[in-house]
């Protein structure tokens, strides 16, 4: 803990809420929003920011984030209670919400899940699609979220989005990024009914409490009202691509244990009741929008707008994410 942690004024923040002295620090392994551990000496809550420097039209809404916590929050799908939204970016430099800390594992290093046998690994990955299932059989307007997205024409605006988002973080040539981008557009499926959509959804992006048990569904930022195969795709993307980038992404998937990318579809399957047919597309489509996400990352870091370490080796993952998205549109 520090009382100067970067991209974070503890005084104005102090001053705000009307607490007494605080103390932060910035939460490892996001490479999006910043997130902080805080807390006053009694209380403890987690702090959610966008990044600095250059941030791309419509990523980063803090109030996205804070009213799918509000909404889910008490739900089947565990999420960390919601306690403030400030969207002045006067008060610390940019908007933010907190939400209440929750004591649980982020599992993202492969030796130390495979530290809880292949039984555990198992159980936990299964839990973990489960949970999923459960957030895709919530009707959006139960809990008041009807409104919180587009869901006709989906998939096309999605391909058409990310584009947009690669076209504005361009600082370079990024070899069959174009081509499958153009290919998805050529070849999209026919969407499922629409569900609430994570857009991030994988075991890091989750607390897991010493029960094994998941406490908390983390990093909403990207969150809509869509197509739920979205979801599974990006889920199988980062099970196959584990061992190719073990150290750089995290890599459970190598975890003993840990299923194989047929085994999460098929208990998808048989869980939610849906069609899976098409699955390689989703899989390609979650490739280009990590490809995209990375490369925003990298014209941040060229630009001398991260924190935290690791960024200089961002870049470098662009062309194997693109290349794994060509591959999978060749079995759709």
């Amino acid at each position: 803990m520090t009382d100067n942690p970067p991209g974070l004024d503890l005084a104005k923040l102090q001053a705000y809420l009307g607490t007494g002295p605080l103390r932060a620090e910035l939460i490892q392994g996001g490479r999006s929003n910043l997130t902080y551990r805080v807390t006053d000496g009694t209380e403890r809550w987690v702090l959610r920011r966008p990044p600095l420097g250059h941030v791309l039209a419509t990523a980063h809404d803090m109030g996205r984030e804070f009213r799918v916590l509000s909404a889910l929050h008490g739900s089947p799908v565990p999420v960390p209670r919601p306690v403030r939204l400030t969207e002045d970016p006067e008060v610390i430099g940019a908007p933010f919400y907190l939400m209440e800390f929750v004591d649980g594992t982020a599992h993202r290093d492969s030796a130390a899940l495979a530290a809880l046998g292949p039984q555990r690994v198992r159980a936990l990955a299964d839990r973990l699609v489960d949970t999923l299932v459960d957030l895709h059989a919530i009707d959006p307007a139960d809990v008041g979220l009807a409104d919180f997205g587009r869901p006709e024409g989906f998939l096309a605006r999605q391909v058409r989005r990310w584009g947009k988002q690669l076209d504005a973080s361009r600082s370079r040539e990024v070899p069959g990024i174009d081509e499958l981008r153009a290919r998805l557009a050529e070849t999209l499926p026919d969407s499922p009914a629409p569900t609430l959509v994570h857009g991030d959804y994988r075991l890091d992006n989750v607390l897991v409490g010493p029960d094994d048990r998941i406490v908390a569904v983390l990093d909403w930022e990207m969150s809509t009202l869509g197509d739920p195969l979205t979801d599974l795709g990006l889920l199988v993307m980062y099970t196959e691509l584990a061992e190719q980038f073990d150290g750089v992404i995290p890599g459970v998937a190598l975890a003993p244990g840990f299923p194989g990318s047929a085994e999460l579809i098929a208990r998808y399957a048989a869980g939610s009741g849906r069609e899976v047919s098409s699955v390689a597309w989703y899989v390609a489509f979650a490739s280009f929008k990590l490809a995209v996400v990375l490369e925003g990352i990298h014209f941040r870091f060229q630009q001398g707008g991260t924190v935290g370490a690791d960024f200089d080796r961002i870049g470098d993952l662009v062309p194997a994410f693109v290349q794994h998205g060509l591959n999978a549109l060749k079995e759709h």
